[in-house]
């Protein structure tokens, strides 16, 4: 295909595509799909090899929310059965730290439920890097606790972090139909107060909710302009007791296409593969990681992940490596100061856009006493509601973690 020869070339060469390259990318066809993974693999391993990062993430704060996210578990008024949680003290994030950096993980991603921290709680999650690093030699540290006021992102640095997370989620002429505690605008603004600190900035999007193409487009295109290091990529979550529980809008092969727009649109990136790809893309995870050089390892914030276990099998079967605490994530021209240092960051679980268009309608989940015969296969668009289990172990908890 011409398109994927063009989107190739601009890659390697860092190239912005046009919105209608992007767009078409999306509009492919089931025909196509393996082509369009070549070509944007093609892309991701010029920049970063067959190397695959992992994070993992420590909630410090569960539930108990005050804003109004549609897509979160841990949202005002969530009728979720989360855990639910105030914050951990230094040495359990540490603890729990350490088991994802046992598992393999390069970064550990420090995420607490909230508008934003107060100083104290600045202070607190200060302390919890200090332990992290402390115990862990090597490893990287993420926050992630909502929007930033003046000066709290050089106070993190300050403390060791090395990014900072914050997501646009989705387009800025949607995003107040998913939230209205806050803005897309202000959004944008913590995701610069990172950057201006000096930490790698991390930001990204969640799909699912409904969202047009143009939508997918638009926050793509504005992440590429924040300009982050590393862009996670979520699938949303459908929570019951949530707004959005009954959004189930993906196929494995949509994940795939917005994976791949999303490395044509920022090529030299660090592209996660976040919250949703056990749901979504299910049996095609390997092939994502053709498109996305980063994952998180084992569960998310109040979902269970897929078992560290099988990650690591995952990436050797796929004929990756698992990069290492030595290695930089980012290409030299990145890292060495024309972005930022280190990369990456953190993601989140769930949610995005509920979108102009009224989302389609959805078959009532089977239950255990609705078997399936050979004689019905299941479709790659069947939600898949038994592959959402809640966490239950891990931080917050008297049970081991899953890394």
């Amino acid at each position: 295909m011409d398109l994927l020869n063009t989107l190739v070339d601009k890659g390697l060469r860092r190239e912005l595509p046009t919105r209608e390259e992007a767009l078409a990318v999306l509009a492919t066809t089931d025909d196509d799909l393996l082509d369009v993974v070549a070509a944007a693999g093609k892309v991701r391993r010029h920049w970063f090899g067959r190397r695959v990062k992992l994070n993992y993430l420590v909630n410090l704060k569960s539930g108990l929310c005050p804003e109004d996210c549609s897509y979160c578990s841990q949202r005002l008024g969530s009728q979720a059965g989360i855990l639910k949680y105030t914050w951990l003290k230094p040495d359990q994030a540490s603890d729990a730290a350490a088991a994802g950096v046992a598992g393999g993980a390069k970064r550990v991603c420090l995420v607490a439920s909230g508008r934003g921290p107060t100083d104290r709680d600045v202070d607190r999650v200060s302390e919890t890097i200090k332990a992290i690093k402390e115990n862990n030699e090597g490893v990287e540290v993420c926050a992630c606790l909502g929007l930033l006021s003046d000066g709290q992102a050089e106070r993190l640095r300050e403390a060791g972090a090395d990014a900072y997370n914050h997501n646009l989620n989705t387009s800025e002429a949607t995003y107040g139909e998913i939230t209205t505690t806050h803005t897309y605008a202000d959004r944008v603004d913590t995701v610069e107060k990172a950057h201006a600190a000096g930490l790698s900035a991390c930001s990204g999007l969640i799909a699912g909710m409904g969202e047009s193409d143009e939508d997918l487009v638009d926050v793509v295109f504005s992440l590429r302009e924040l300009d982050p290091d590393s862009v996670p990529v979520n699938f949303l979550i459908p929570f019951e007791g949530t707004p959005l529980g009954k959004e189930w809008n993906l196929t494995p092969q949509r994940c795939l296409r917005i994976l791949a727009m999303t490395r044509f649109v920022c090529p030299d990136v660090e592209v996660r593969i976040a919250g949703g790809r056990e749901v979504h893309l299910r049996t095609m995870q390997p092939l994502a990681l053709h498109l996305a050089n980063s994952i998180f390892l084992g569960d998310y914030l109040t979902s269970e992940g897929q078992a560290g276990k099988a990650d690591l099998e995952m990436i050797a079967d796929a004929g990756f490596e698992v990069e290492g605490t030595g290695q930089v994530t980012l290409p030299e021209h990145r890292a060495a100061g024309g972005c930022h240092d280190g990369g990456g960051g953190c993601g989140s679980e769930g949610g995005g856009v509920c979108g102009s268009a009224a989302a389609p309608e959805t078959a009532e989940p089977r239950t255990d006493t609705e078997p399936r015969t050979a004689s019905e296969p299941r479709t790659s668009a069947e939600p898949r509601t038994d592959l959402v289990a809640v966490r239950r172990r891990g931080a917050g908890t008297d049970l081991a973690p899953n890394a």
